[in-house]
């Protein structure tokens, strides 16, 4: 198992489980392993429940009282909330399944569910949450880089990407094309792209 130095990068699992022995049995099983776990009997108190800022994955049990499991799916699906999901059931089926994978779920086990398996998806479900993390930083430095541009740098930046050249650029905006060279000599600098190909791609990344 991996360990993570830094606390806000410690993994966090939640789980949601309205049986109190499963509760109780994942919990000790997963603090053994020195992961961190939060228990709720119910959607409703999952959903309810302040977030850390920690990469974290969601246990989540498919058949509960009040909103199910695909359901609560369904709720983060629609927040734009990609926390990584690991479902348990005792009664799943096919569709169920599919259904569920076709969600964005990281695993589907059946209860009663081997430790091992559970602790593999729950280690794949946090490195994915990691990533995602990471993912997201990344965009956060680039969209502040470009930010960081003077609205005519940004205009050029624009043109750049479009394909146009320095003189177009020039032509198009009535300024000299060295004053286009000197802008788009900044841009690549503010940007940190190291040639033209760096600047697509980051173009591309800015777009999604």
């Amino acid at each position: 198992m991996t360990m993570v130095a830094d606390p806000a990068e410690r993994g966090l699992v939640f789980l949601v489980d309205d049986d109190a022995s499963i509760r109780s049995g994942i919990d000790s099983l997963l603090r053994s392993m020195q992961l961190d776990v939060r228990c709720f009997a119910s959607a409703a108190e999952f959903q309810n429940a302040p977030r850390p800022d920690r990469p974290a994955c969601l246990v989540l049990d498919i058949r509960m009282p009040g909103r199910s499991g695909l359901e609560v799916q369904r709720d983060l699906g629609d927040a734009g909330d990609d926390i990584p999901v690991i479902f348990l059931t005792a009664h799943g089926d096919i569709p169920m399944s599919v259904r569920a994978m076709k969600g964005g779920a990281v695993e589907f086990l059946t209860k009663p569910v081997s430790d091992q398996d559970l602790l593999d998806a729950i280690h794949a479900a946090l490195a994915i949450a990691r990533e995602r993390r990471a993912g997201a930083a990344a965009i956060g430095d680039l969209r502040a880089r470009y930010q960081a541009l003077t609205p005519r740098e940004q205009e050029i930046m624009t043109k750049v990407l479009a394909g146009r050249l320095n003189k177009q650029i020039a032509v198009d905006l009535g300024v000299s094309e060295i004053t286009i060279k000197v802008s788009r000599s900044q841009l690549m600098r503010k940007m940190r792209a190291g040639s033209l190909a760096d600047l697509v791609r980051m173009g591309e990344r800015l777009r999604t």
